[in-house]
C-alpha cells in the first residue's frame, strides 16, 4: 500500500471574512459599544469599544488633513503602548500601510526601512529605557527624503494630530473608506533573516483580519475575553493573534507594560481579570520562576498562546498547573504567512501541545517535500514544511526577486522549517533547514537535544546550536542558563549527565553559562548571532569547518 502524502487541508465551515479592518472593527462597535475594548496599564486607561472607536477615528482624520491617505506607508515605532494600537486602526481605516518598525532598532535599521518602505510619515514613543528614539529620528531624518512628517506620543504634534481629527468633517473619512478592498496591502513587516538586509513582508486587510479570526476561533474567544499581550506590537504575534483576535470577537486587549516585565505581566492579569496570556517560552519560563507566582490570582485564566519557539514539556506542563491555563494552544507560523499556518486545539493531549504545533489552520494548506527535489515526502518523512492559501503575504515590498525566491509558481510559501506530518495531520516542527548541525556527517535536530537538557535539575533555558570544528565539520554547543542557586555547570559535568542517555555525538563538547541569549524582540533566539560569538568565545575560525 502506497504510504499516505504529507499534505493537509484545513477545515472551511466557518467562511472567510471579506470585510476591511476599519469594517470589521466599525461591526464589533456596533455589537459591543460599552464592552471593554482596550487597557493600557502604564498609562492607567480603558477604553470602551465606542471610545475606542472615537478615538481611531480621531487619528484616522487627523491623518487625512496632514495629507495622508490611501496606499501611503505610516511607520510606527515604539515599544507597546495605547497610542500603537490607535495608529494600528487609523492607518487602516484610511488605506494607509502601516510599517512596523522594530522597537530594538538603531539608526542604520531605521533609515533602511523607513527609504526602502518610502515611509511619509513616522510616528513614534519619545524613548524607552536605552532608547533614544526622538534622537536617533533627528540623526536619521536628513538621509530620508521621504520622510515628510514626524509626530512623537505624547509632543504637541501628537495631539494637535488627533485635536484636528476631532475638529474634522467626518465625510472624508466616509468617503475614503468605501473606496477600500480587502486584497489591498495594510501592513509592511521587516522579517529579521540572519543575512542581508531585512525584507518588507507585505500584508493586506484579509491576510492579517483572517488570520486573527482564526486565531481567535480556536482559542474560543468571546466578547468575554480579555488577553493579556506582553508580546511586541511591531510582530504579528501582538497585533494579528492579540489585537486583531481580540476586536474580531469583541475581546479585550490588555498591554501590562510597554516591553515585557515578568511581575507587570503577572499583576495585569490579576487586576484585569484576564482570561488568555500570550508568550514565547523564555516569557512564561520567567513568570514560572517569578518567586511570588503563586501569590497572584490567576484564577481567571483560561487559555493563552505560546509561539515563536518550541516549548519544553516541563514548561507547558507548569503553564497548565501553576498558572491554570488549561486549553492553552501552541501556534506555528511565520511573517510572511500572516503569520499562523498551524495551531494545537484545546482538547488536544498534552503531548500533542508540545512534541508538535497542531493541525492544519482553517481554509489553508500544508505539506512536507523533498528540500531538493521538492516532491512532497510520505507521511512521518521529514522534510520542508509548505504552506498556502488566503494568509500567504502578497510579497515583499519592491522586491520581486526575493519574493520569488519564497514563493512558489503554485503559490507556496517555503517555511525553510523542517518538520514531519504524522498519521493524523499533526506537524512537529524539528528545527530550521540553516540550524542542523552536522557533525561527522550526522545531522543533529537542537531541539531534540535542548528538549533533553531541560530535564537536567539545575537547567532553568538552554539553546543548542553547532560551531566550527576542522576535523568533524561541527560541534556540538550549548548556551545554557542556570536555575538560581545551581551549582556551575562544567561541560564534564553535563557530558557525565548526557552519557548513556543520548547519542555520543548529540553531547555537547562546549559549554557556556550566560545569564540571557541573544534575542530578537519577538523572543526568537538568534543562533546566528550566538556562532559569531561562540567563535570568538571558543577562539575558533568560521573556516574551520572547511
Amino acid at each position: 500500500m502506497v504510504a499516505e502524502e504529507s499534505y493537509a487541508a484545513g477545515e472551511t465551515r466557518t467562511a472567510l471574512l471579506t470585510d476591511t479592518i476599519g469594517e470589521n472593527l466599525a461591526a464589533t462597535v456596533r455589537r459591543f459599544p460599552d464592552r471593554d475594548a482596550l487597557v493600557d496599564r502604564t498609562a492607567g486607561r480603558h477604553w470602551t469599544y465606542r471610545e475606542l472607536a472615537a478615538d481611531v477615528d480621531a487619528l484616522a482624520l487627523g491623518l487625512l488633513e496632514l495629507g495622508i491617505g490611501k496606499g501611503d506607508r505610516v511607520g510606527v515605532w515604539s515599544p507597546n503602548r495605547s497610542e500603537w494600537v490607535l495608529t494600528q486602526y487609523a492607518t487602516a481605516r484610511i488605506g494607509a500601510i502601516l510599517v512596523t518598525v522594530n522597537p530594538a532598532y538603531r539608526t542604520h535599521e531605521l533609515e533602511y526601512v523607513l527609504n526602502q518602505a518610502g515611509v511619509r510619515m513616522l510616528v513614534a514613543a519619545p524613548t524607552h529605557k536605552t532608547s533614544d528614539y526622538a534622537r536617533m529620528i533627528a540623526e536619521t531624518r536628513p538621509r530620508c527624503p521621504g520622510l515628510e512628517h514626524v509626530a512623537l506620543f505624547g509632543s504637541p504634534d501628537w495631539e494637535a494630530l488627533l485635536r484636528s481629527g476631532r475638529d474634522a468633517d467626518p465625510a472624508p473619512l466616509e468617503r475614503v473608506a468605501r473606496t477600500l478592498r480587502a486584497d489591498e496591502p495594510v501592513n509592511i513587516q521587516y522579517t529579521s533573516g540572519t543575512t542581508g538586509s531585512p525584507k518588507g513582508a507585505t500584508l493586506s486587510h484579509r491576510n492579517i483580519l483572517n488570520n486573527g479570526y482564526f486565531v481567535g476561533e480556536l482559542c474560543g474567544y468571546t466578547e468575554a475575553d480579555r488577553i493579556c499581550i506582553p508580546v511586541p506590537f511591531y510582530h504579528c504575534f501582538g497585533m494579528v493573534m492579540g489585537n486583531l483576535a481580540a476586536t474580531s470577537h469583541g475581546a479585550c486587549m490588555v498591554i501590562p507594560a510597554p516591553s515585557f516585565e515578568p511581575k507587570a505581566t503577572l499583576e495585569a492579569v490579576e487586576a484585569e481579570r484576564c482570561t488568555s496570556l500570550y508568550g514565547v517560552p523564555t516569557m512564561f519560563i520567567a513568570e514560572l520562576a517569578d518567586e511570588d507566582l503563586d501569590s497572584y490570582d490567576l484564577s481567571t485564566l483560561r487559555t493563552g498562546i505560546l509561539a515563536g519557539s518550541s516549548c519544553p514539556i516541563e514548561v507547558m506542563k507548569q503553564v497548565i498547573d501553576r498558572m491554570g491555563m488549561g486549553e492553552v494552544t501552541i501556534c506555528y507560523g511565520m511573517t510572511e504567512t500572516s503569520p499562523v499556518s498551524a495551531q494545537t486545539r484545546a482538547d488536544d493531549p498534552l503531548e500533542l501541545r508540545v512534541a508538535t504545533v497542531g493541525r492544519v489552520h482553517p481554509h489553508l494548506e500544508l505539506k512536507v517535500v523533498d528540500p531538493d527535489g521538492g516532491r512532497t515526502v510520505p507521511r512521518g518523512t521529514p522534510g520542508e514544511l509548505c504552506t498556502r492559501g488566503y494568509s500567504v503575504m502578497l510579497g515583499y515590498w519592491e522586491q520581486p526577486e526575493k519574493t520569488a525566491e519564497a514563493i512558489d509558481s503554485d503559490g507556496w510559501m517555503h517555511t525553510g522549517d523542517l518538520a514531519v506530518m504524522d498519521d493524523n495531520g499533526y506537524v512537529g516542527i524539528t528545527g530550521r533547514i540553516k540550524d542542523l548541525v552536522i557533525r561527522g556527517g550526522e545531522n543533529i535536530s537542537p531541539r531534540e537535544i535542548e528538549e533533553f537538557l531541560y530535564t537536567h535539575p539545575d537547567i532553568l533555558d538552554v539553546q543548542v546550536i553547532g560551531v566550527p570544528d576542522e576535523r568533524m565539520g561541527e560541534e556540538v554547543m550549548a548556551w545554557i542558563r542556570l536555575r538560581e542557586g545551581a551549582a556551575p555547570l562544567t561541560a564534564d559535568s553535563l557530558r557525565e549527565f548526557c552519557t548513556g542517555r543520548l547519542a555520543h555525538y548529540k553531547i555537547p563538547r562546549y559549554v557556556h553559562l550566560t545569564d540571557e541569549f541573544p534575542m530578537t524582540v519577538t523572543g526568537k533566539v538568534r543562533k546566528v548571532e550566538m556562532r559569531t560569538a561562540a567563535i570568538g568565545l571558543l577562539g575558533l575560525r568560521e573556516g574551520d569547518a572547511e
